[in-house]
C-alpha cells in the first residue's frame, strides 16, 4: 500500500488497480498526485495476488477477501473512506462497500461485461453498491460504453474517446493529459460533494 496524504484530509480514497495491471495505472497515479491537494488522502493498494507475484489474478470472490483483509488499514486513521477501483477493482469495491461500510464508491473503467458480450452483464454489482458511487468510463470502453450503462444511483462521467485504461488514440480532438484532467476534475468534485 503506498499512501499520498493529504495535509489536513477530510477523506481518504483507498484505491486498487485492475486483473491486468497494478498502480502504476495512469488513472491511479493522476488521482494520488491531485487529490491530496484536494483533502483526500489517497492510498493505492496493491492487491495480494500481485504482492505475492503472481501475474493472473484470482477469481472476482477471492479478489474480494483480500479486499477485506486490508481494510483495517484503510479504515484506522479514523477518517471515511471512498472505497475504489479500476475495472476488477471497481468491481471488488462495489460488491464490498456496503459490507465494510465504505463512505461511497469510486469505479473507474467499470467492466460492465466482457468485451463483445454484453448478455454477460455485471451491473448488478454496480447498483448493488448501497452508497454514493461514481463511475469515470471510457467513451470506447470494450468493457462497456456508456451509453450502455442502465440508469440507476450512481454518477457517471465519460472520458471521451477513452479505452478501458483511459488512452486516447493521438488523432482524437482530445490529449491523454486532458483525459486525465477530466478525470481527475470529476473526481475532485464529486469528493467535495460527499458529507
Amino acid at each position: 500500500m503506498t499512501w499520498h496524504r493529504a495535509g489536513k484530509p477530510r477523506l481518504t480514497l483507498a484505491v486498487s488497480h485492475g486483473a491486468g495491471g497494478g498502480i502504476q495505472a495512469r488513472d491511479l497515479q493522476a488521482l494520488a498526485r491531485t487529490l491530496p491537494a484536494h483533502a483526500v488522502t489517497v492510498a493505492l493498494v496493491e492487491q495480494p495476488w500481485r504482492v505475492a507475484g503472481k501475474k493472473v489474478a484470482p477469481a472476482p470472490r477471492t479478489l474480494d477477501t483480500g479486499w477485506r483483509g486490508i481494510w483495517p488499514t484503510l479504515a484506522r486513521p479514523g477518517l471515511p473512506v471512498i472505497s475504489g477501483g479500476r475495472s476488477a477493482g471497481a468491481r471488488v469495491a462495489c460488491r464490498t462497500a456496503a459490507e465494510l461500510g465504505a463512505h461511497a464508491v469510486l469505479a473507474l473503467s467499470f467492466p460492465l461485461h466482457p468485451p463483445g458480450r454484453p448478455e454477460k452483464s455485471r451491473a448488478d454489482e454496480l447498483l448493488g453498491s448501497g452508497v454514493p458511487t461514481l463511475v469515470v468510463q471510457g467513451g470506447n470502453d470494450p468493457f462497456g460504453k456508456p451509453e450502455e450503462f442502465p440508469r440507476g444511483e450512481y454518477e457517471l462521467v465519460e472520458v471521451a474517446h477513452g479505452d478501458h485504461g483511459f488512452a486516447v488514440p493521438k488523432r482524437a480532438p482530445t490529449g491523454q493529459d486532458e483525459a486525465l484532467t477530466v478525470i481527475t476534475d470529476a473526481v475532485v468534485e464529486w469528493a467535495g460533494s460527499l458529507g
